[in-house]
């Protein structure tokens, strides 16, 4: 929706221009995303340091702790020997987190509330979270990628909660149908690159793969990263597939290893494609929180890994420079760097019953509207009671 276009139930058209919001800043109604309004010098993004961690078991229930961390164990060669199957197990092997389940920011919550002594700033019970922003990190991922996404729009939840802005992901009904219709395919494309995980991770850290145990994606590690992009204070999770204790950065986030699969390149052409397309996610998606590698098993049509191949994330940018028509990393965080502060000039009443939506399609600058209805309210009752009363979740 056009952002002064008023939606259905209580949404709110934001200010017009002339009117003044609080903090005396007029928000303009939308944000271009052009990349050439964004090619600049690169921003200042300090080094991302690890604040907490915590994990999901098989039943999808948080724990304050690393107990689903996996370490990186691969072969001894680059061509897997024999090769890893990674269809193996796809019918009678595989537990499938109900993705119909919208979780928001919960798990990221959980966490927060049960280290408010460490986030507290200033005067007791100013800022109970210090932080700008609490996201997951693959929202932020989803930004730095805009100005070079051409296929998946996105809308993202934003509320201000004690002087810390919350960003939760809202499914679009485009999305919603691509994950409803998902064809038997895709859902096997998806399942194998959880198996490379099983042949690539050791449950302890001199322990070798057991490739043949089930595979339940509702298990996960999470790490939660504090950093400044800018101005901009950020806390934000992600998860992680697996440690390389041994590896040249053993400190966390650095020691963290991506693990990825892509159908095996053939000729200079879909390498380049490869690297316009899908290295940029890969690229994002680890700078962000400062992992380190990122590590892909190239699959072969029948389903084997054809071969592995290791990308240093601050050496990606070395791959693409060449390639005039390609992404750059600055525009990507500038861009990001741009929509925080646009969150910031836009979201100025402090009220987690008020949710700005910012919708973007591509092709089009990210927009807003404003909803005080029950039905976009994110942010749980117990936290909101829990950061402004100080009582503690059970």
């Amino acid at each position: 929706a056009h952002p002064r276009t008023r939606s259905s139930g209580t949404a709110e058209a934001p200010a017009e221009p002339g009117e003044s919001p609080k903090r005396g800043r007029w928000a303009p109604p939308t944000l271009p995303t052009e990349p050439s309004l964004y090619d600049g010098p690169f921003p200042f993004y300090r080094r991302p340091a690890e604040e907490g961690r915590f994990s999901l078991d098989a039943q999808r229930r948080y724990h304050p702790d690393a107990r689903q961390l996996r370490y990186f164990a691969p072969p001894p060669a680059e061509h897997p020997d024999p090769a890893f199957d990674l269809r193996h197990g796809y019918r009678d092997r595989y537990v499938r987190r109900d993705e119909s389940r919208r979780e928001g920011l919960e798990h990221l919550l959980q966490w927060v509330a049960g280290n408010r002594d460490r986030l507290e700033w200033g005067p007791p019970g100013w800022r109970p979270v210090n932080a700008d922003f609490v996201t997951w990190r693959g929202h932020l991922t989803k930004v730095l990628t805009t100005p070079y996404e051409s296929q998946e729009g996105w809308l993202l939840a934003v509320s201000l909660f004690r002087g810390t802005l919350y960003v939760s992901e809202v499914e679009t009904a485009a999305a919603r149908q691509q994950r409803e219709q998902r064809s038997d395919m895709l859902q096997e494309l998806a399942y194998m690159g959880y198996k490379f995980e099983r042949y690539m991770c050791a449950d302890t850290p001199d322990g070798s793969p057991d490739p043949t145990g089930v595979v339940n994606t509702n298990e996960a590690f999470c790490t939660v990263v504090r950093t400044r992009l800018g101005s901009h204070s950020l806390l934000f999770a992600g998860e992680v597939d697996c440690t390389d204790p041994r590896g040249a950065w053993p400190e966390a986030p650095a020691c963290y290893v991506e693990l990825k699969t892509c159908k095996e390149l053939h000729s200079p052409a879909q390498r380049k494609s490869f690297y316009r397309h899908k290295l940029i996610k890969w690229w994002a998606q680890s700078f962000l929180p400062g992992v380190s590698r990122i590590v892909a098993g190239f699959r072969a049509p029948d389903g084997s890994v054809a071969a592995l191949e290791t990308f240093e994330t601050m050496k990606i940018f070395q791959l693409i420079r060449g390639d005039r028509g390609c992404w750059k990393p600055a525009v990507c965080m500038n861009f990001c760097e741009a929509f925080l502060a646009f969150l910031k000039r836009v979201v100025t009443e402090d009220d987690p019953q008020l949710v700005h939506l910012f919708a973007w399609e591509p092709g089009s600058p990210v927009s807003y509207t404003r909803h005080r209805d029950a039905e976009h309210v994110f942010l749980p009752a117990w936290y909101v009671e829990t950061i402004s009363g100080g009582k503690r979740p059970d």
